[in-house]
């Protein structure tokens, strides 16, 4: 087999009529054509993403989160417009949204609802921004920091280190906790119980004290203790501490425990036992019958 033979066998195999798409055959040639033509605005849209963290966000005060949602929405709308240079290229026109669309309302068909509601949920995520990436999130038994916002999924690192993958209809759908949305500061309730021959007094201040000192306890909104009501062998007490960061509480919260432990035991304050009373008593006689 020649050369001529080999080129002739490959011309006819790229120009083989695989199917139709509105009386335009598609052959190998303008498949492989469109994939290099999304290929390519992919590698753009990469590109470009890169010099505008580069050489404009730098230059600019905008928080990371709202650079990420520009980036990846920006990045949706060059894929797109991809996709609709690949149709035209390929000989197909801007029917090519309408087929695009066709094949989605196909997928839902065949059992794909679930892509393409978490699809959508993405776009809601980054439109709507509800969570934004370094969210401090607890979702179900989950908490941990929002690090990426894909087009199907989430993932938030908890506190574990562990990477867990929730899908975009979770957070549209499912109750969210969001510590980071707005206002940052968070408040921290820190329940103990002491003793009922305690001072009320001196159990007060030394919570108030104990909050006072912890460089991460915030004056304003100032601390303060209730008593929340009578236990079976203490009253049970609540110290209120607002933070500013709310990454930060798991750590401040065991902090402020082993402070309020040595401030009582400084001012002789008793952290009680739980206890319970148990009475004994003799037994009742048993009634006796008359003898006949």
């Amino acid at each position: 087999m020649n050369l001529s033979d080999v080129v002739g066998f490959v011309g006819s195999f790229m120009n083989f009529k695989l199917f139709e798409i509105n009386k335009t055959p598609i052959t190998p040639l303008s498949v492989i054509m469109f994939l290099i033509v999304v290929a390519l605005f992919t590698v753009t849209s990469h590109l470009l993403q890169r010099m505008v963290r580069t050489q404009v966000f730098s230059r600019m005060r905008i928080d990371e989160a709202t650079q990420y949602t520009l980036t990846r929405i920006s990045h949706y709308i060059i894929m797109i417009i991809g996709a609709v240079v690949a149709f035209q290229f390929i000989g197909i026109d801007l029917t090519g949204l309408a087929i695009i669309v066709g094949f989605l309302s196909v997928g839902i068909g065949f059992g794909l609802q679930n892509i393409t509601s978490n699809f959508v949920a993405g776009l809601i995520l980054l439109l709507e921004r509800p969570i934004k990436v370094g969210d401090r999130v607890i979702l179900g038994n989950q908490e941990g920091d929002v690090v990426e916002i894909k087009m199907r999924s989430t993932t938030i690192r908890t506190l574990n280190n562990i990477a867990v993958i929730v899908p975009n209809s979770e957070f549209v759908s499912a109750k969210l906790e969001n510590w980071s949305y707005g206002n940052q500061n968070v408040r921290v309730d820190i329940d103990i119980g002491v003793s009922y021959e305690s001072n009320l007094e001196m159990v007060m201040r030394s919570l108030l004290e104990v909050a006072g000192e912890h460089p991460e306890v915030l004056k304003h909104p100032a601390a303060d203790v209730l008593h929340m009501g009578f236990g079976d062998s203490a009253w049970n007490m609540r110290l209120r501490i607002w933070l500013e960061h709310p990454r930060r509480h798991p750590q401040v919260r065991s902090e402020i425990n082993c402070a309020i432990v040595q401030k009582f035991r400084q001012n002789g304050v008793e952290i009680p036992f739980p206890q319970r009373d148990l009475h004994l008593r003799s037994p009742l006689p048993l009634p006796t019958t008359a003898e006949t």
